[in-house]
């Protein structure tokens, strides 16, 4: 996949560069699949959450279904209000949806029989599972609510930096931070906020498409509204719980770098490359361009995290930092990889082979490979788009490092 573009501000086209998804037919397919699965969005949750639930419902003895119909149960009026959920947050889905199109110039009514332009119906069960997590990932990134989960992962690496550069900072010099796994661009955005020049990178369509839509494409502050957890029926203590409602962004993009700017506060630049990181990123022209790479969740996607660490260490600049926050939730995700022998991804994460390391491992590894280990963090337990009401808690407690890269390494 090549590198483009984007450049999230206020007004602008934010898809630039050299990217062509439709030189490579694997690459469209993948791009069809992600814009498809947010078309299907609405219509796979009404059937796989209430449709279904319905039927087995009403397959009780009539007796049973009819008492759990009135109040207080209701049960069939709360499908009817997670119906109104499903939606809701299917509006996202279509905003999504329609800015794809439009980025990639795409006809909301393909022809059929042209397979260089069709999109529909070619989205798989696991793509439109992906839709349906990305939505759910606004609630992480960029809800109010969603702020814990952020100060455990976030704040963390802006401090780092501000430890390392801020002094450089003040002092004019532009700092370039890389952000693989960039996501749905949060952690960009604060990095761009707090005066650093932030490059995003990402390979998931969903997550590319999300992105866009969130940084260049909202109507405003809390102007749309989520159901983070409609779809969740266990583990509930009232269904209050189920139908909780979020609005997004928190922050709107485009207005608060305006508002920056004329509070004369310093901003950095701010763009997100398309790409698999271990091709892009070993590059000859990024070579020793970045003075830090920050990896939040993100280096247990690798199916071999010495590729990661090669292209980290290539991208540094002598003395460049390191900081690391997250899991060691080993998964190497199918749908982003590209073909074993496929001449373009031979290096990429679409290569043969994969290794699930310890902790103790991954550091023993980033010390073999250039880096010195210069900080170890506190272990501060947090969730990922974890409903805190629910009676099921999954908790990570993510690893906090800061290595420095060897001089001449």
């Amino acid at each position: 996949m090549a590198s483009e573009h984007q450049h999230p501000h206020p007004h602008g086209d934010e898809w630039e560069g050299d990217f062509d998804p439709f030189a490579d037919p694997e690459e469209r397919r993948v791009l069809f699949a992600a814009v498809d699965s947010f078309r299907q969005y609405r219509r796979n949750a009404h059937m796989n959450t209430t449709h279904r639930r319905r039927q087995a419902f009403y397959a009780l003895p009539s007796a049973h279904w009819q008492m759990l119909s009135e109040p207080p149960f209701s049960i069939l009026d709360n499908f009817n209000k997670v119906d109104d959920a499903i939606d809701t947050n299917a509006e996202i889905a279509d905003a999504i949806l329609d800015i794809g199109l439009e980025s990639f110039n795409l006809s909301p009514s393909p022809d059929k029989n042209d397979p260089t332009q069709n999109w529909h119906e070619v989205a798989t069960s696991s793509d439109v599972n992906k839709a349906h997590s990305t939505i759910r990932q606004f609630y992480r990134d960029w809800s109010l609510e969603g702020r814990a989960e952020r100060e455990v992962c976030y704040d963390p690496v802006l401090q780092d930096l501000h430890n390392e550069f801020q002094a450089r900072r003040d002092s004019g010099e532009e700092i370039r931070v890389l952000v693989p796994g960039a996501g749905l661009g949060r952690l960009v955005f604060e990095i761009c906020m707090a005066g650093y020049d932030a490059e995003g990178n990402e390979i998931s369509y969903h997550q590319l498409l999300a992105s866009n839509w969130i940084l260049n494409h909202t109507a405003g502050p809390s102007k749309h509204a989520l159901h983070p957890f409609a779809l969740h029926f266990s583990n509930l203590q009232s269904r209050a719980q189920q139908l909780q409602q979020v609005q997004i962004p928190d922050v709107h993009p485009g207005l608060a770098m305006q508002a920056a700017v004329e509070a004369g506060q310093r901003l950095g630049t701010m763009s997100m490359s398309a790409a698999d990181f271990t091709v892009l990123y070993t590059q000859p022209n990024n070579k020793e361009t970045f003075d830090a790479v920050t990896t939040v969740f993100f280096i247990d996607t690798a199916p071999n995290l010495i590729r990661y660490i090669e292209a980290i260490r290539h991208s540094l600049k002598p003395n460049g930092l390191w900081i690391n926050v997250g899991p060691l939730l080993w998964h190497f995700d199918d749908g982003h990889s590209r073909k074993p022998g496929d001449a373009s991804h031979e290096a990429g994460i679409g290569e043969p082979g994969n290794v699930e390391l310890s902790e103790e491992e991954v550091l023993s590894l980033v010390g073999r490979m250039g880096f010195r280990l210069e900080k170890r963090g506190d272990r501060r337990p947090c969730g990922y788009i974890q409903d805190p009401n629910s009676m099921l808690q999954n908790l990570y407690q993510p690893s906090h490092w800061v290595a420095r890269k060897v001089t001449g390494a």
